[in-house]
């Protein structure tokens, strides 16, 4: 079955002192848009995660061909947002999750951690990663079976307590494309200035 890409985009941007990092532009199109285009290049299934209220956010995904999901309790942190994710799969579905403030993956990235998850026949946990070292990033491909045990998490565990004992295959970029989550503005500016990508 065709695996759900998920993008988690239901936390608040509490570091950013005002502003949204899913709605800052990249290109001059808003993140979250642009990153959800990027996963729905892909042809697959695609669902959004998102604050109760978030209008911005919502206005940014309105004509694209995917669902929206409300997080009743967005203010619990990502936990909450895997367990909706878990919740949309039907039986026996994989789950693929792109975190949505890493700007750097684009859908060709996307695409060979997908390939490597279904050279696997969707049997490991496989994520993006950065040569030379062994952080996992995004995007992030799991098994139904591992999938469905996000139904257990609270608080911000991110889904750590489920994949730490599971075996992960990792796709390694050449840069850190995978791992260079922007969550302040200095981090957006340099980012920005290390890809010359404009607003």
């Amino acid at each position: 079955m065709t695996p759900l890409i998920v993008l988690p985009a239901a936390g608040s941007s509490s570091r950013m002192r005002g502003r949204d990092k899913l709605l800052e532009t990249v290109d001059g199109m808003p993140l979250l848009r642009r990153q959800a285009l990027a996963a729905l290049e892909t042809g697959l299934p695609v669902a959004v995660t998102l604050p109760k209220g978030a209008g911005a956010r919502r206005d940014a995904l309105a004509d694209l061909p995917l669902d929206v999901c409300d997080i009743a309790d967005a203010d619990e942190g990502l936990s909450a947002s895997l367990r909706a994710a878990q919740a949309m799969l039907a039986t026996n579905q994989s789950l693929g999750i792109l975190l949505p403030d890493v700007p750097g993956i684009g859908v060709a990235d996307i695409q060979a951690v997908l390939d490597r998850f279904l050279d696997l026949r969707e049997a490991r946990v496989t994520r993006g990663g950065r040569m030379g070292d062994d952080r996992p990033g995004t995007p992030l491909f799991l098994p139904h079976a591992i999938a469905i045990r996000f139904a257990g998490l609270t608080g911000d565990d991110g889904g750590r307590s489920v994949l730490r004992d599971e075996e992960v295959e990792l796709v390694r970029f050449p840069d850190d494309r995978a791992v260079r989550d922007l969550d302040t503005p200095e981090a957006w500016a340099e980012w920005r200035r290390d890809s010359g990508t404009a607003r």
